[in-house]
């Protein structure tokens, strides 16, 4: 048994060859740091309480500090008392296996893949084709599918594994398909973990592996499986650079492969899953009327020792200090601003406890749970706070302090802070006045003044970070006026503000051919509900039949229909007052021919570039411009946006289809892969209405379950957006993880940030948030990241009545939900909430949220009850629905 590292990715992500991210057709690996990070530990309501005449807490205390714990019937004075609970990492440890074996006869081989862990297993798999040097990833022919097996987009499929303590699946390979290797990953639906070799996918090849590859398994170097005309082939197809030796035989009869066939194999790997197990920690604080001091006391049935991390806090912050001494046995000092306790283990071992006197001065006992060096348990991200009973008159605070994020930044520390913004704006203003100062004299070179504007634009970005990150977010908020009148004239991309989005297609809609059609009868009905602007699929000639793989970017006859049909549906939908936004793809295009060394990296139609339009540093491609400005995407030759030429082609293009189709706007797809200021420039080439950008990144997760704070991830989303000028809109994807897990898990806390904002982008930049729960990728018949099954319409009233603009996908509009969401569009537009709406978070609990918008609708999603402020004289129902209801000011 070979043991290896397989290292786990954590989210929920769409694999495109060979990646794996909840992209919504590529992105990169997501590589995650293995060491531990603190765990979110459940919802608690802390507050005073009087529990009188109960078994209460009696505490004597020793010569040596050290408290005794009796219980006793009489009256104490125990004033708070709680329990939190606890997900402690476990780790279970199993096996992947992996066998290969002769069939009836040579030519027919089975392969299977086992894991003996439980779990919803699923076996992510392609093939790579003999003599196809474009991808690794294939989908395997029809015949070879098992049962139960769907389709990933066209590049892969999935498959379940089935078995009760040993699961597995069989694949039936035969020499006829031409399959070179066979590609996978594991993947453990229950909690999003996927699971490679080595760090990357699983490879089996079936003909020569001359390369010795880290990830290959099974097939030794030098050996295969195939004879005759496969066999032949493996050489010039594992390693085309290789040549014979002098005096070594370069003949391609096929024997020595036929010698050295394999007659199979059978290998197991080492498979490390994390769960979650419960546990509780519960705390109790008895104030002692002698003395007038706090006393706490703390259990847990947390395993092994325990360390509690703790401090005090004095008055209204919530920054930790050392308390007066004497401190409890097993107690160390850490960094003079904290303690660490060990625990005493109860009899018999089933857990630990601790007691805690305090003098009467400090608010509060802020502490977190320390099991090992890496392993940290704490409160939803936040420490663990317990109002202690001086600091009872701010009782409400402290009640809401656990939803918010404390933060120990010292005056120190936030001037210096200042000093690096001072410091940035500076280096800013020196910039702007070189490249003033070198333009009077004209020896600046265009390209080294667009390299000083690129530094200047990414400091700026850096000084916005530090701004927004140091400072309270600050709503957009726009007055009563502005609302009434917005500007007729809109060339920033972001329209008026009041848009409400529907995209107009799904993942099987280019099967029909006439998809235009569809969509132009369906114009008026769609106006009648409301909607704005109209998103459609890509148009142009695409090597994928869903538009995303682009080739001819002027021939706009695709599946979806002719480019007479799109220009007569484009029109229709102009006709009922709703704007067209443009799927444009400007990350990759597919080329039509190969190069001299069978690359294909040349292009055709009019945009007839060759292998200087593709990026540098992709291996695939063999391009011969610049390093990519982003990520790139290996299933097609990426563009090298730096060049003059192609931006100069790609405007040109934009503003063609803006005239000659008459797109008011464009969606903008994988916008990661190529620098945010491209963006920019093309937008102010072509002025559009309305402009998205799909930037699409993996949320954090923590062994499987998100993490509430994902203000790294809504960051990344705003960076973009700002490198863009803000003339582009993004996809809140933040917004759209959030609300799938707190509906999925009834943990409706997560919809309020540590400041009581929206989580989102739509928290921090809401003007430039578009909000979604369901498009092609995640929804349709594809499913990669599907909001929770019949809880959808608890994400409309959500993202129709929040800030943001709001987009609807198809799917949902055409079914049962059709009357539901057109209810909602009809209160939104009713009481003008737009993109920059103001939201007050009423209430943000384990089975309920609650919040008011604009002071016009209050809305609460979830099964827990929630009345508005005011009740039935102020406000009216105007929605209701499966745990979701509105109300609108009567």
């Amino acid at each position: 048994m070979s043991t290896i590292t397989i290292k786990p990715f954590i989210g929920n992500y769409l694999r495109r060859s060979p990646k794996l991210h909840p992209n919504s057709k590529k992105a990169p690996h997501f590589s995650l740091n293995y060491s531990r990070r603190s765990l979110f530990s459940g919802k608690a309501n802390l507050r005073f309480t009087d529990y009188r005449r109960r078994r209460n807490l009696l505490l004597r205390a020793s010569s040596t500090d050290a408290a005794v714990i009796e219980t006793s019937e009489e009256q104490s004075d125990v004033v708070f008392k709680e329990s939190f609970s606890l997900k402690r990492p476990e780790k279970a440890e199993g096996k992947i296996a992996i066998r290969l074996d002769k069939g009836n006869d040579e030519e027919n081989w089975h392969l299977s893949v086992g894991c003996s862990l439980p779990g919803k297993w699923i076996l992510h798999w392609g093939v790579h084709y003999a003599g196809d040097t474009g991808s690794e990833w294939d989908q395997p022919p029809r015949e070879m599918w098992p049962s139960g097996s769907i389709a990933i987009k066209d590049y892969a499929i999935e498959t379940p594994l089935k078995g009760e303590a040993f699961q597995e699946v069989k694949i039936d390979i035969s020499s006829k398909w031409s399959i070179a290797a066979i590609n996978f990953v594991l993947k453990d639906e229950e909690t999003g973990v996927w699971y490679q070799h080595r760090g990357r996918d699983f490879k089996i090849p079936l003909v020569d592996c001359l390369d010795d590859d880290a990830n290959t398994v099974g097939v030794k170097k030098g050996s295969g499986i195939w004879s005759g005309s496969l066999g032949k082939l493996s050489n010039i197809l594992l390693k085309p650079e290789a040549a014979p030796s002098k005096g070594e035989s370069s003949s391609n009869d096929g024997s020595s492969v036929k010698s050295r066939r394999l007659e199979g194999f059978y290998e197991e790997h080492a498979i490390v899953k994390e769960t979650l197990v419960d546990n509780t920690v519960s705390v109790s604080v008895k104030q002692c009327p002698e003395t007038a001091k706090n006393i706490l006391y703390i259990d847990t049935d947390l395993p092994g020792n325990v360390i509690l991390h703790w401090g005090i806090c004095k008055g209204d912050t919530k920054i930790w200090e050392l308390p007066a001494m004497p401190y409890p046995t097993e107690t160390v000092v850490f960094k003079n601003n904290a303690l660490r306790t060990l625990l005493q283990r109860k009899e018999g071992g089933n857990g630990s406890k601790g007691l805690f006197t305090l003098d009467g001065g400090p608010s509060g006992f802020a502490f977190v749970v320390k099991l090992d060096e890496n392993t940290w348990l704490n409160c939803k991200g936040d420490d663990f706070y317990i109002p202690l009973p001086s600091g009872q008159h701010q009782s409400k605070e402290n009640e809401e302090s656990n939803s918010s994020q404390i933060v120990n930044r010292s005056p120190e520390q936030s001037q210096a802070g200042s000093v690096y913004t001072d410091e940035i704006i500076k280096e800013i203003r020196n910039l702007v006045s070189d490249i003033s100062s070198e333009k009077s004299r004209k020896t600046k070179t265009k390209e080294t003044q667009e390299t000083i504007l690129q530094e200047i634009e990414k400091l700026a970005a850096e000084a916005y970070s530090i701004f927004r990150s140091s400072i309270p977010t600050i709503s957009e908020v726009v007055s009563e006026a502005e609302v009434l009148q917005p500007d007729v004239k809109v060339t920033s991309g972001t329209g008026t503000g009041f848009e409400i989005l529907c995209q107009g297609f799904n993942w099987e809609s280019h099967k029909s051919g006439r998809w235009y059609k569809e969509l132009h009868d369906k114009a008026a009905e769609l106006s009648s509900l409301g909607f704005s602007v109209i998103w459609l699929p890509p148009p142009t000639d695409s090597v994928s039949p869903e538009g995303y793989m682009p080739r001819d970017l002027y021939n706009l006859n695709s599946r979806y229909g002719s480019l007479d049909e799109l220009k007569v549906t484009v029109k229709k939908f102009h006709e009922v007052g709703i704007k067209v936004l443009g799927d444009v793809v400007l990350n990759h295009r597919c080329a039509s021919e190969r190069n001299q060394n069978g690359i294909w990296n040349i292009f055709g139609g009019r945009l007839n570039w060759d292998e200087r339009a593709v990026v540098a540093d992709d291996p695939h491609f063999q391009g011969r411009g610049n390093k990519s400005s982003g990520d790139n995407f290996h299933a097609a030759p990426n563009i090298d946006h730096s060049q003059e030429f192609v931006r100069k082609d790609i405007k040109e293009w934009l503003r063609w289809l803006r005239e000659e189709i008459g797109y008011d706007g464009w969606r903008l797809d994988f916008v990661r892969g190529f620098w945010g200021g491209y963006v920019k420039d093309y937008l102010e080439a072509t002025e559009p209405y309305f402009a998205v950008g799909e930037f699409w990144d993996s949320l954090v997760y923590t062994y499987g379950e998100m993490d509430h704070n994902q203000d790294a991830h809504r960051q990344r989303i705003i960076d973009w957006i700002n490198a863009t000028t803000g003339t582009a809109g993004a996809f809140d994807v933040t917004t759209k993880g959030i609300l799938h897990s707190a509906i999925e898990r009834c943990e409706y806390w997560r919809l309020s940030d540590q400041k009581g904002k929206p989580p989102g982008v739509v928290g921090w930049w809401p003007s430039r948030a578009v909000t979604f729960i369901e498009n092609h990728d995640t929804g349709s018949t594809q499913g990669h990241w599907r909001f929770p099954g019949g809880k959808e319409m608890q994400g409309y009233a959500y993202i129709l009545t929040h800030p943001g603009t709001p987009s609807v996908f198809f799917d949902h509009i055409f079914s049962g939900y059709r009357s539901e969401i057109g209810n909602l569009i009809s209160l939104r537009r009713r009481n003008k909430i737009n993109c920059r709406s103001k939201v007050e978070i009423t209430k943000a609990e384990r089975d309920v949220y609650a919040a008011v918008i604009d002071d016009k609708l209050a809305v609460k999603i979830g099964p827990g009850h929630y009345e508005p402020p005011g009740g039935h004289q102020r406000w009216k129902m105007a929605a209701e629905g499966n745990d979701y209801k509105v109300w609108e000011l009567s």
